[in-house]
Parts: structure tokens; C-alpha cells; sequence
């Protein structure tokens, strides 16, 4: 697959010197190629930096604990999948044809990881500069509709539980089904004193989070 080189420096803000490091940026493992894995290691740690420093910056009277909140929030694997998609290089990620055949284009794990390694591979041809830049664009939406610090549910369900003293929530996956591509969890919730709730989701952590926000709006009812 050519790269459109054109689109995506348009879309990156960036024309790339090299641009091989570009192409193995955006290269999945499933090609059989040299694939974005070591780029996806170094620019999940430029990721977090950018992050922490434009919450640091942006927010000059919060706390670290809020500030915390929303760093997580910003930089799961969710939001930066959101964050391809609405920018536009989710189009560009090169895959297997069984793996575009299979929706990798719109993986939230395979997506994520793009961000994080073209992250990367602007950080090394441009400089930091180019990468802060990036990360910037592609997060001010969630930036700017993030009024308050958000709460994961499970911490909101554990929060709660043990104000009202009755014990901790626990989890427990009860279904793993689909390829290992693409797998979906079915995660159960349960609290004493209320019927269990599940969620499902492309990760562990996914289904969950949806089984605590189940829960949490049973509790609250």
C-alpha cells in the first residue's frame, strides 16, 4: 500500500523527511512487515508527557488528583481511537487483508496504538515541537468537552459502596468470544444486596467499565 502523502500531512501536520518511518508508523503486525510496535513503546510515553503537560498548563488551580482523572481519561484507548477516527487516520493504517476484511480499520486497540506511534515517528522527524502540535489537534475536542473531572465508574461504584459500608464490587469475566484479533469480554458485576450487572467491550477493562456503569445507575435508582 502507497502511502497518500499528500492527506496525511495534512492531516498530521507534518510533510515527513523519512518518510519509510511514517509508512512502519502506520504498518500493522498482521502484514508481515516491520510493523509500529517499537514506535507504538516510545510514543505512548511522548503521549503522556504531551498530555500531563497541557493539563499542567491548562489547568493552573486543580489538583493533582483531578488533574490525574483527566489525564486517564485523555489518554485511553477509547479517546485516542476516537481521536483517529475523527482526524482521519484511521483510513490510512495499513493491514492485512484479512485483518481490514475482519474491521480493522476501526479497531479501537489497533487505533490507539496508531496514534501513539505516529506520535512517535513526528517526534523523531520533526521534533517535539511537531508531535505536541499533533496531540494538541487531535485532542481538543475532548479536551474542551471535558467540564469537570471525570470519574471512572469503577472507582464512582467503589466510591459509593463504601460510603454505604456494604462491601466492595468484584468482577468476574464470564465470556471470552470472538478471534484473538478482535476479542469481546463479557465481564459480570456484583455488589451484595443488588442484582449483578455485565458489560462488554474489546478489552477487560472495557466490559468492566460497563458493567459499573450498570451498576452504578441500578444503585442510584
Amino acid at each position: 500500500m502507497s502511502l497518500d502523502t499528500q492527506s496525511l500531512a495534512r492531516i498530521l501536520g507534518h510533510d515527513f523527511k523519512d518518510t519509510a518511518r511514517l509508512t512502519r508508523a502506520l504498518t500493522h503486525a498482521s502484514t508481515g512487515d516491520h510493523d509500529y510496535e517499537r514506535l507504538e513503546f516510545l510514543g505512548d510515553r511522548i503521549v503522556n508527557m504531551l498530555v500531563a503537560e497541557i493539563l499542567y498548563a491548562r489547568y493552573p488551580d486543580e489538583t493533582e488528583g483531578d488533574m490525574a482523572r483527566r489525564h486517564t481519561a485523555l489518554v485511553r484507548g477509547e479517546t485516542l481511537a476516537d481521536a483517529a477516527r475523527r482526524i482521519g487516520l484511521s483510513a490510512h493504517v495499513i493491514l492485512s487483508e484479512s485483518e481490514a476484511g475482519s474491521g480493522g480499520h476501526n479497531n479501537d486497540h489497533i487505533l490507539c496504538d496508531i496514534m501513539e506511534s505516529v506520535t512517535a515517528a513526528l517526534y523523531l522527524d520533526g521534533g517535539l515541537e511537531v508531535a505536541r502540535s499533533f496531540i494538541h489537534k487531535a485532542l481538543t475536542d475532548p479536551i474542551e468537552t471535558m467540564a469537570a473531572p471525570p470519574m471512572d465508574p469503577k472507582t464512582a461504584l467503589q466510591e459509593w459502596s463504601q460510603a454505604k459500608a456494604i462491601g466492595l464490587p468484584s468482577y468476574i469475566e464470564t465470556a471470552r468470544e470472538g478471534p484473538d484479533h478482535a476479542p469481546v469480554f463479557t465481564v459480570e458485576v456484583t455488589l451484595p444486596g443488588y442484582a449483578p450487572q455485565t458489560g462488554q467491550g474489546a478489552s477487560k477493562r472495557i466490559a468492566e467499565k460497563e458493567a459499573a456503569e450498570k451498576l452504578l445507575e441500578r444503585v442510584k435508582e
